[in-house]
C-alpha cells in the first residue's frame, strides 16, 4: 500500500512545524491548508527535543491534538520518526554521539544531524523514540505514511571516532573474511602496507600523504551502508508496530555519498529533495535528471517530491526567488516525470534559525502575499490532475549509474582530477533531453533487454560479471555506447589486466594504449567539427571490424581515432574516448537513429515533451522553459490530440504555449500510448 492509495490524487502540502508557533496558530493553518487544497504536511521531522524533553520525559499531548486537528480539515499526515537531530539532553549524556573529522576534530551540539552513524548511544536513542511514535500513531487516521529521519547524510556522511573504526573493521571483517582478502584487494603490498590483524585498520584519517584508493573505497561503500544500518532499523520497528503503512525516507537527487540503488530496496516510495537554482537558465535539465532518477530507483514507480522551495532558499550565497509561474513549471515538470506528489519546504516561513529566509507556502506577509496566491492556484491545478496519479512512463533508453564507479573514479592520483561524474554524464543527458528522448537509469546489474540503446558515459569501475551483462545486451542485438576512462579498473580498483577497457576490449573492439588528458582551458578538435576538453585517449582498434567514426585533428593525437564503432554480435558497441561535451550530441543522434529511439515530441528548443500511461489513459505534458511563446505541432501518433487537464480545452493540431506554459493532454482514446509508438 502507498499513500496514494490512502490519499486520492495528486499530493499536495509541505513540511509542517508547528511547535514553532504557538498552539492557537494550529487552527488557522489547518484552515488555509483545506483553501489551498493541501492533502498531506510532513509533520515532526525536527520535533525529537519536544516530544523527548528528557531521557524518561515524553510529551505527546500536543502532538495528538495537531493530528487529530489535520484529521478533522482533510489533511492526511506523513509522519516523522524525528531522529535527525538529537537533543541536547542527550548529547552531553553521551558526548561520544558527537561526529569526528578525518582531522580528529569533534563537531559541537547547535546545528543538525550532529551524531556519529556508528554510536551505539545515538542507535539506541533513536529506535527508543521511533518505537514510542510508532506504538502511539501507527493507527491513528491522519496517517499516511511514515518518514524515516531526514535527509540521510546531508550533513554527517562519516565519522573517524573509535566507535567508527571498530564498525568499519566488522565490516571488512564480513566483507573478506580473512586478513589475507583484505590485503590482497587492497594491495597492501604497495607502500609496505600490509595488515597481520584486522585490529590494526583504521578509517582513512588524514594521513601523511595518499591513503591506500581500495581503503577510500572501501570507507565510501562503509558510510553507506552505515547510515543505511541506521534506516533499516527504525523501518524494521515501524514495520513492528504498523504493518500496513508505507515508509520513506527523503533522498537528495543524485546525491554521491550514499549508494541510492542499495537504499531504495529498503524504500516502498522513493521520496526526493530537489533545489533547483532559478538563477540557472538551465537548472531545470538537471532536474529532469534527477527525477528520471529518482523515477527508476524503484523501477519506474511513482515516487515523490517531497521537499522544493515554493521561493528562494536560505542557503546559497546568493538566494533567487522563482519568478512568477516558476513554481508551477517546476512542480509540473516533477509531475512529467514521474511524480504523484509535490510537497515543499516549508507550510510557513520561519521566524528564527537558520531557514528564516527560506520561502514557504505561506510567507511572511501570509495571505497577502504572492507566494500565497500561488499556493491556492496551484493547489486548485493540481486538483484537476489526479486521474494521473499511479500512471507510469517507459523509456527506450538507459544509462548505467553505479555508486562503486562514481567513488572510483573521483579518487586521488588519477590522470585527471577533472574526471567527475556529474561532468561527464552531464552532456549526454543535456542531448537526450533536448531531442525529448525518454530515460531510464539503470545499475550495472540491471536487466538490459528492452532497451534500444543503452549508453555508459563512464563505467571506470567495472566488474567482469556486469561486463558480462552488457556483452549479452549487444550479442543480443542492442546498441551500446561507451564513454572515455571506462573499464579501467575492477572492484578492488585494481587495473584491468591489459589495461582499459579491460572486459568491454572484445564489446568494444578497441584497446586504450595512453591516457591524454586534456590541460585546463585546452581544446582538442575532431574532424567532425566537435571538441574535446578534459580528456582525450590514444586508442588502438582491435581487428578489422572496427570502424572509426572520427579522429583526432590536433596535438599528438592527431590522425588517430576518437570515436570507434564495432559491430558485435547482432549489435552494435561505440566507444567515444574523449570528454566531448556538446559535441555528444551528434554521436547519440547517429545511435538513436540506428536503434530506432524515437523522441516523445518533435519539440521546439526548451520545450520539454514527456508521456505517463495507464489503464486510465495516456497524458502528454508540454512544458515551455522559455521565456516567450512556443509552438509544438502534434505530429505523429499525437495527432488526434486530447484535452488540456489544466484548462478542460480540447487541443488538436498543435499546442501554443505562453512563456513558462504548460499543458497536459489527456490524449483521444484512439492515441496510441508510449508503448505503441
Amino acid at each position: 500500500m502507498t499513500p496514494l492509495t490512502r490519499v486520492p490524487g495528486i499530493l499536495y502540502g509541505g513540511d509542517y512545524n508547528p511547535e514553532q508557533w504557538p498552539e492557537e496558530v494550529w487552527a488557522e493553518d489547518a484552515a488555509l491548508m483545506r483553501e489551498a487544497g493541501v492533502t498531506m504536511v510532513t509533520v515532526g521531522v525536527f520535533s525529537w527535543a519536544r516530544i523527548q524533553p528528557g531521557p524518561d520525559t515524553w510529551d505527546f499531548g500536543w502532538l495528538d491534538r495537531l493530528m487529530d486537528l489535520l484529521h478533522a480539515h482533510g489533511v492526511a499526515v506523513d509522519l516523522a520518526t524525528a531522529t535527525a537531530s538529537p537533543p541536547a539532553w542527550l548529547i552531553r549524556a553521551h558526548p561520544d554521539i558527537l561526529p569526528v573529522t578525518a582531522d580528529g576534530v569533534r563537531l559541537e551540539f547547535g546545528s543538525r544531524q550532529h551524531y556519529c552513524p556508528s554510536s551505539p548511544e545515538y542507535r539506541a536513542a533513536a529506535l527508543r523514540l521511533t518505537r514510542a511514535v510508532a506504538e502511539r500513531y501507527a493507527h491513528h487516521p491522519a496517517l499516511a505514511l511514515w518518514h524515516i529521519h531526514n535527509e540521510y547524510g546531508d550533513h554527517v556522511t562519516e565519522c573517524f571516532c573509535a566507535r567508527s573504526a571498530d564498525h568499519f573493521r566488522s565490516w571488512l571483517t564480513d566483507r573478506y573474511g580473512t586478513i589475507d582478502g583484505l590485503n590482497h584487494a587492497w594491495g597492501t603490498a604497495f607502500w609496505s602496507q600490509h595488515y597481520s590483524t584486522y585490529d590494526e585498520i583504521e578509517p582513512p584519517r588524514t594521513a601523511p600523504g595518499p591513503v591506500n584508493p581500495t581503503q577510500l573505497l572501501d570507507w565510501r561503500r562503509f558510510c553507506s551502508d552505515a547510515l543505511l544500518e541506521c534506516h533499516r532499523a527504525e523501518r524494521e520497528v515501524l514495520r513492528e508496530t504498523g504493518p500496513d503503512t508505507p515508509a520513506t525516507t527523503n533522498f537528495m537527487s543524485m546525491f554521491k555519498a550514499l549508494d541510492y540503488w542499495k537504499w531504495a530496496e529498503h524504500e516502498d516510495l522513493v521520496s526526493d529533495d530537489a533545489y533547483p537554482d532559478p538563477a540557472d537558465p538551465r537548472a531545470h535539465v538537471r532536474a529532469a535528471l534527477n527525477y528520471d532518477l529518482m523515477r527508476s530507483l524503484k523501477g519506474g514507480r511513482p515516487w515523490l517530491l517531497l521537499e522544493q522551495a515554493p521561493s528562494a532558499v536560505s542557503w546559497r550565497p546568493v538566494n533567487v526567488p522563482k519568478k512568477p509561474g516558476l513554481q508551477r513549471l517546476w512542480s509540473l515538470q516533477a509531475l512529467a516525470r514521474g511524480a504523484d506528489g509535490i510537497m515543499y519546504f516549508q507550510w510557513r516561513a520561519s521566524r528564527a534559525g537558520a531557514e528564516k529566509y527560506h520561502s514557504a507556502l505561506l510567507p511572511h506577509r501570509g495571505t497577502a502575499s504572492r507566494g500565497w496566491r500561488e499556493t491556492v492556484r496551484f493547489g486548485a491545478e493540481l486538483a484537476r490532475l489526479g486521474e494521473i496519479a499511479g500512471t507510469t512512463s517507459r523509456a527506450d533508453v538507459a544509462i548505467v549509474l553505479d555508486w562503486d564507479s562514481w567513488w572510483a573514479l573521483e579518487a586521488d592520483d588519477h590522470p585527471s582530477a577533472r574526471m567527475r561524474w556529474p561532468d561527464l554524464l552531464r552532456p549526454w543527458y543535456e542531448a537526450l533531453h533536448a531531442r525529448a528522448v525518454a530515460v531510464d537509469f539503470v545499475p550495472p546489474h540491471a536487466d538490459l533487454d528492452g532497451y534500444r540503446a543503452v549508453l555508459a558515459p563512464n563505467l571506470h569501475l567495472l566488474r567482469p560479471r556486469n561486463a558480462a551483462r552488457i556483452a549479452a545486451y549487444v550479442r543480443g542485438g542492442g546498441h551500446f555506447v561507451c564513454g572515455p576512462f571506462s573499464g579501467v579498473v575492477d572492484g578492488h580498483d585494481h587495473i584491468h589486466d591489459g589495461g582499459a577497457p579491460g572486459p568491454l576490449r572484445d564489446v568494444l573492439g578497441v584497446s586504450v594504449d595512453e591516457f591524454w588528458p586534456i590541460p585546463d582551458g585546452e581544446e582538442v578538435r575532431l574532424a567532425s567539427g566537435a571538441g574535446a576538453t578534459t580528456w582525450s585517449e590514444w586508442i588502438e582498434p582491435e581487428g578489422p571490424d572496427t570502424e572509426t567514426v572520427d579522429t583526432y585533428t590536433c596535438g599528438e593525437l592527431t590522425g588517430r581515432p576518437a570515436v570507434t564503432r564495432h559491430p558485435y554480435g547482432t549489435g552494435i558497441a561505440w566507444y567515444v574516448s574523449a570528454h566531448l561535451d556538446t559535441g555528444i550530441a551528434a554521436v547519440l543522434d547517429e545511435v538513436l537513429r540506428a536503434a530506432g529511439a524515437r523522441p516523445v515530441l518533435d519539440a521546439p528548443r526548451g520545450v520539454e515533451a514527456t508521456v505517463r500511461t495507464g489503464p486510465q489513459g495516456t497524458y502528454l505534458f508540454v512544458l515551455n522553459h522559455n521565456d516567450h511563446d512556443t509552438r509544438t505541432p502534434l505530429t505523429g501518433p499525437w495527432t488526434t490530440g486530447g484535452t488540456d487537464l489544466l484548462t478542460g480545452a480540447a487541443v488538436r493540431d498543435r499546442i501554443d504555449l505562453g512563456p513558462l506554459g504548460a499543458a497536459v493532454l489527456r490524449l483521444t482514446t484512439d492515441s496510441p500510448g508510449e508503448n505503441d509508438k
